[in-house]
Parts: C-alpha cells; sequence; structure tokens
C-alpha cells in the first residue's frame, strides 16, 4: 500500500507532469539562490535600502503564480522577490534595482519593496496594497478585459483595519481577486498566537466571500490546489480568499531573528525544494541547479556593470516627467 504521497507521486506520472514539476522546480530553485545571494551582497555592502527575504515559501509564489495570465495584475508586499521571479524570471532587472542602478526595474529608486513591472506592483506598506489591488481588479472588470488580480500579504497584516474595508467593497462590487495571506507564523518578531485574535479564514467568510486554508510546503500540492481557485474567480468574478500555512526559513529582513532555532529546524525538515527536487531526476535536478546559480550569477555581474541614475532623471516617472523614459533602461541581456 503507497503512503498518499507516493500515491500523489504516482497520480502525477501518470498524468505526464514531469514538465510542470521541473517548472516548479526551477522557478523555485532560481528564487532560493537568487535570495541566497541578495543576502550575501547585502552583508558586502553592495546593496541599498533593506530586503526581506522568500526563503521556505517559494512553493506558494509557483504555485499561484504559474496559473496567472499576461493579462492579470499581482500586487504584492514587502517580501516580494520570490514572487516576482515566479512571475517573470527576470533576475538581471531584478538585481540592478537592489544595487540602486538605474538600468533597475524602477530606475534604481525602488529598491527590494517597491517593484513596478509590466503587471507586477509591490509595496512595502502593510494593508494598503490591499485596497489598492482591489480597485484594479475592479477596474478590470469595469473594463471587461477578463483579468483579474491576486494580492498576497502576510498574518501580520491582517491588524490593519484598511484590509477588512477593501474585503468589504470586494464582496459588496464582486470583485475579481484572489486574496492569498501567507501565513508564516511571525509577524517580524511576534509570534501570530499573540498578534492575531481568532480564525484567519473566518475574516474572509464574515463579509461573503468564498474563503479556504491549505497547510502545505509541496509546490505540486499548492499548484494544484489553486488551479480550481483561479479558474473559478476568473469564472464567477468574485473574490476569494485562501490561507497559506507556511514558513520563513530566514528571518525576518537581513539578520534579525527572534524565533526558537529548534522551531527553524523542525520546519526545515519540511521545506519545499528538498520535497520537489526528490521527484525529479537527478541529471534534471542538477541541471537546473546549476542553471539557476549561473542566471543570478551573470544578474549580478551584469548589475555591477549598470550606471547609478543621474539626478537629470529625478522627474522620470513622476508627476512632472515622462515615465517611458524609464523603458529606456531595460535594455537587459536575454537569458
Amino acid at each position: 500500500m503507497p503512503t498518499p504521497e507516493e500515491a500523489q507521486q504516482n497520480s502525477l506520472r501518470s498524468n505526464n507532469q514531469d514538465p510542470i514539476r521541473e517548472r516548479l522546480y526551477a522557478q523555485m530553485v532560481l528564487i532560493r539562490r537568487f535570495e541566497e545571494r541578495v543576502l550575501e551582497l547585502f552583508a558586502a555592502g553592495e546593496l541599498f535600502g533593506t530586503t526581506h527575504c522568500y526563503i521556505g515559501q517559494e512553493a506558494n509564489a509557483v504555485g499561484i503564480v504559474n496559473h496567472l495570465e499576461k493579462r492579470d495584475i499581482i500586487f504584492s508586499s514587502h517580501r516580494c522577490h520570490g514572487h516576482f521571479l515566479a512571475r517573470t524570471g527576470k533576475a538581471d532587472l531584478l538585481m540592478a534595482e537592489l544595487m540602486g542602478r538605474a538600468t533597475g526595474l524602477v530606475g534604481g529608486r525602488g529598491g527590494s519593496q517597491h517593484i513596478c513591472y509590466e503587471n507586477f506592483y509591490s509595496n512595502g506598506v502593510q494593508g494598503g496594497i490591499v485596497p489598492t489591488a482591489t480597485g484594479m481588479a475592479l477596474a478590470e472588470k469595469m473594463l471587461r478585459t477578463g483579468a483579474i488580480a491576486t494580492v498576497f500579504m502576510g498574518d501580520g497584516t491582517l491588524g490593519e483595519g484598511l484590509v477588512y474595508e477593501a474585503f468589504n467593497l470586494a464582496s459588496l462590487w464582486s470583485a475579481p481577486i484572489l486574496f492569498v495571506i501567507e501565513n508564516n507564523r511571525w509577524s517580524q518578531s511576534t509570534p501570530v498566537e499573540k498578534q492575531l485574535a481568532g480564525s484567519m479564514v473566518t475574516r474572509g467568510k464574515a463579509f461573503g466571500i468564498e474563503s479556504g486554508e491549505i497547510d502545505s510546503t509541496d509546490a505540486e500540492e499548492l499548484y494544484n490546489h489553486f488551479e480550481p481557485i483561479i479558474g473559478k474567480v476568473r469564472q464567477s468574478q468574485r473574490p476569494h480568499l485562501e490561507v497559506i500555512q507556511t514558513y520563513r526559513l530566514c528571518h525576518h529582513s537581513k539578520s534579525d531573528d527572534m524565533r526558537p532555532a529548534d522551531e527553524i529546524e523542525r520546519y526545515r525538515q519540511n521545506e519545499p525544494l528538498p520535497k520537489l527536487r526528490s521527484r525529479v531526476s537527478q541529471e534534471v535536478a542538477e541541471r537546473l541547479d546549476e542553471e539557476a546559480r549561473a542566471k543570478v550569477e551573470q544578474a549580478v555581474a551584469w548589475a555591477r556593470q549598470q550606471p547609478f541614475p543621474s539626478p537629470s532623471t529625478l522627474g522620470v516617472g513622476t508627476a512632472v516627467g515622462d515615465f517611458s523614459a524609464a523603458d529606456n533602461h531595460r535594455t537587459a541581456p536575454q537569458a
């Protein structure tokens, strides 16, 4: 009698899921290698601003983003690198942004938390992203584009009252938006049980929003779980809230971490990369590992060669400037 995990793997093999499995692993390992390199570069003084890594939560991003279409909107938070790389794979432009270079995603001005690229947005203001994303979803609905919006938030964001105003209007006006709560169990240095009362899932249900929950670090399980959810948001043009029980294996930001070491180690035994790596061949896994490392090092080398922004470009992207001028900087080599 196979174990539940073996049964799932057998089912995926019978459905010829190898290309999907390899794509998910390739995206996760790129995110992981990028984040690890970012922490090294920050310690070496090569980055500007701050940074909040996604290590341990990679399966969430790849499991969701791979079901979204190019026309769909993604709004992320301060912990946005994983969502962005799952969406675009553009490690070079992101690295240049973190290094404050003119060729970065927003000309070196946004840094780690404030990205605007095609239909991807992020902001470090907790809670503020939720009504913004809701309004964007409503705009797409009014324009009849067929696009939906997805907004990623953490458990700490649920302490912001603006979130519930957005839930209310999303339900009242039927916004086609997926609210994703990545509960990594710690709001900076505060455990979730000390800063949040009640149920996360019933917060959505209280506003008439269909809501659910999944406790998993398995990229394939998350991929299969979110496929019907995203399809229903698109078809029904109604909001949905989904909680992912997850865990970050890195500190909150660059070095601050008050979590018990034994707790981190316990969750490390269930982290997403080894779990999925075991389902691809050793040859494929080694190739994808090497491709990810090479892509990250290429991004670092390219970003280091880029110029810093000139004071003469301060008006670009503002009410007194021409934002399209920034497009001239996006000349990173195609990987």
